[in-house]
């Protein structure tokens, strides 16, 4: 007989077991990974998080699992849901707590339902979605919510859950052998920017050098911490992630690697990036200089020389950004499923969803007619 359990923490869920059903090497569902989160300050009831993961159980052994949260708002999930909750309280309801499975503050596509890959696993994938509606109801919750899934997971969710999809912008490695491979396969207009870009960043008296993150010292993952920090500040926003997590990641391995820009000896830019065995993952930038050129070097073309070194798949650099595909981005569909629980919510957002997935599809139809690529279409 198989049982659901909820945790409220990652520590209650033993790593081997949680690891175990992980089915590529997606580092942002690490049992690592989410535990550093809740670890290290960045994971708190009083920011809208509280951990509530989901483990299925037969006979005492882990089966299947999810990254599950009770969310006190809609901060840090990318996939905007703030018009929902304004309408429901508007109607009387409470929207939230809500249930999310997702990756607090990370906009990656990847597994959601850890079920590994055997042939029990979409039974497996099911039982977790059926789980998390359940306990949403058990618990008198408004919605449950899952973001930036992967493709062979939707199948799992029936019709009851809302489809939603968004455009990401991602770089795809065809066979290149070096950068300027990669230049030479984009139309003339884009080549000739990315160049001059290229060279305004370096004509600048700075040094540019790629680092592993667990090669770096605690000054300098302090800096790095704070010019993350300088990007929210200028924006109004809140930084979450916390200076302790930060020099977290430095202890895991080769996962974190870093883009930075130095004068004579301090770091004055830098761009942060997660690793798995195939995937480059853009995350976070920071500067305290205005160098022409410089954040595209950092955030984007230092990541495709990196991705072309190593042999990388493909590149990632983060959400939204319809200008990244001047730089040799194509877009891609990311895909969230959600289920709200009063059925006639659910009827009104899932018109309004109509009209939405419609301008998306013609939107992703346009930018598909504008390629950066001389002979390359989207893979």
């Amino acid at each position: 007989m198989i049982t659901a359990r909820f945790h409220t923490t990652i520590d209650q869920i033993p790593a081997h077991a949680w690891d175990a059903l992980r089915v590529d090497a997606n580092p942002f569902v690490s049992h690592a990974f989410l535990a550093a989160l809740e670890h290290r300050g960045c994971v708190r009831p009083d920011w809208g998080w509280q951990a509530h993961h989901l483990g299925l159980y037969e006979n005492e052994e882990l089966i299947a699992a999810a990254p599950l949260y009770l969310k006190g708002n809609s901060h840090g999930e990318f996939v905007f849901d703030w018009s929902w909750a304004s309408a429901w309280e508007r109607a009387g309801g409470e929207y939230y707590p809500k249930l999310l499975n997702a990756v607090p503050y990370s906009p990656v596509p990847g597994p959601r339902l850890l079920a590994g890959n055997g042939m029990q696993a979409p039974m497996l994938q099911r039982a977790l979605v059926e789980a998390m509606r359940e306990e949403a109801e058990r618990m008198g919750l408004s919605s449950v919510h899952a973001n930036f899934l992967q493709p062979t997971e939707l199948e799992a969710f029936d019709e009851d859950w809302l489809a939603r999809s968004d455009i990401q912008f991602h770089w795809h490695n065809h066979g290149y052998k070096h950068f300027p491979q990669f230049l030479a396969a984009l139309n003339h207009k884009k080549r000739k920017n990315i160049q001059r870009e290229r060279k305004q960043a370096h004509a600048n008296g700075l040094t540019i050098e790629w680092r592993s993150g667990d090669t770096l010292s605690l000054e300098e993952w302090r800096r790095v911490h704070a010019l993350y920090e300088t990007t929210f500040d200028a924006k109004g926003n809140h930084a979450a992630l916390t200076a302790a997590f930060f020099s977290h990641l430095g202890e895991l391995g080769q996962t974190t690697q870093i883009a930075m820009a130095r004068d004579e000896k301090n770091i004055v830019a830098m761009a942060l990036f997660v690793r798995s065995d195939n995937v480059l993952y853009g995350r976070y930038w920071g500067a305290v200089v205005d160098v022409p050129g410089l954040h595209f070097e950092l955030c984007y073309y230092q990541g495709i020389e990196h991705a072309i070194a190593h042999q990388l798949e493909r590149f990632e650099p983060g959400a939204q950004g319809e200008h990244k595909m001047a730089r040799g981005f194509l877009p891609a569909r990311t895909h969230s499923r959600h289920y709200l629980v009063h059925p006639d919510f659910r009827k009104a957002v899932a018109s309004a969803l109509v009209r939405e997935s419609e301008s998306m599809d013609v939107y992703m139809s346009e930018l598909q007619e504008r390629s950066p690529y001389a002979n390359i279409s989207e893979p």
